[in-house]
């Protein structure tokens, strides 16, 4: 490996490094944080179960998806396919693709509509179309 190579990937791993460090700390003073907020309010209301406040919703950032992304990353996945895939098929490719959590079902749900609303978009315009699928799900693949 020449040295320039080894250089720039020795320092792109530091910077990897020192970024999840980061991570770990400021998720240290969250969770320290809630800690804290949750003694404060056990004080004002002793019988208080934590447990009931739910978290806020996930809300993606606007930056999430461009102008026709989603129909790009949906109709990419469907390229790579070897089979029709139904709508949450993809979503979940979608997430693991943007290494966001499959397994919050709230974030599945979401995708799932995005998802959805970019099939149709394309099934418009002749790219994709659905089949019958197990049950009420559709299976879709590529016309082309």
């Amino acid at each position: 490996m020449t040295d320039y190579v080894k250089l720039g990937l020795t320092k792109r791993r530091a910077w990897l490094a020192g970024e999840i460090e980061n991570t770990y700390a400021r998720l240290r003073q969250l969770v320290a944080d809630l800690e804290a907020l949750d003694a404060t309010l056990l004080q004002f209301d002793p019988s208080l179960e934590l447990e009931t406040i739910k978290p806020k919703a996930f809300r993606p950032p606007s930056d999430w998806a461009h102008r026709g992304e989603m129909s790009r990353l949906v109709l990419s996945i469907l390229r790579q396919a070897a089979e029709p895939m139904t709508t949450r098929d993809i979503a979940v490719e979608m997430l693991v693709t943007r290494a966001l959590d499959r397994n919050d079902q709230k974030l599945l749900r979401l995708m799932t509509k995005r998802v959805g609303v970019a099939l149709r978009g394309q099934q418009g315009n002749g790219l994709v179309e659905a089949e019958s699928g197990p049950g009420q799900y559709k299976l879709w693949r590529l016309t082309r």
